[in-house]
């Protein structure tokens, strides 16, 4: 077990080092994003009542804007965030002792990022799949997310939701300027 912990903990500092030896595209990084995949050691960070479904980033200079899709007992929520801090090695920090590490991606189908928080003074750490698409999981970068937690000891597969799709429909319907 405790094998098992220190290589999966390995991987995922040599992903981050590997991202940030090479810089964050920013620019790249903007626009849709649908959650697959949650894996964390956090039984209450996988059956919050409030789900995640999608993202919606936006870069204005040096500040990163997220919107994000939830869904809440059936019922579509947003809610919208700028961070505090941006840096090209593909970290994030927001509000409320939160920050996003994109831990790796190839800018046009996955992204596999690090969500890390405090609550009731306790760190939490979340490892989160995002694909560009409604549909379908992108299999090259879902394997890598499930080799990178194999060995995290909860994990769950988003379902399919319609706040994602509503998110994705405004998307569409934006101006096309993401600088």
């Amino acid at each position: 077990m405790e094998a098992g912990l220190l290589s999966a903990v390995l991987g995922i500092i040599l992903v981050q080092v590997e991202m940030a030896t090479q810089d964050l595209d920013l620019q790249k990084i903007v626009g849709f994003w649908r959650e697959v995949g949650v894996a964390s050691s956090h039984n209450l960070a996988l059956q919050t009542p409030k789900r995640l479904e999608a993202l919606f980033l936006t870069l204005r200079r040096e500040e990163l804007t997220v919107k994000a899709a939830y869904n809440s007992s059936g019922s579509c929520e947003t809610e919208q965030i700028v961070s505090s801090e941006v840096n090209v090695s593909g970290k994030f920090v927001f509000p409320g002792h939160r920050e996003i590490q994109v831990i790796d991606t190839d800018y046009e189908q996955y992204a596999i990022l690090r969500l890390s928080l405090r609550w009731r003074d306790k760190a939490f750490h979340v490892l989160k799949y995002f694909t560009r698409s409604l549909d379908g999981e992108y299999e090259p970068g879902f394997w890598k997310f499930r080799e990178l937690t194999a060995d995290t000891g909860l994990y769950l597969v988003a379902r399919h939701g319609r706040c994602a799709k509503l998110l994705k429909e405004a998307d569409r319907a934006r101006p096309a300027s993401r600088v």
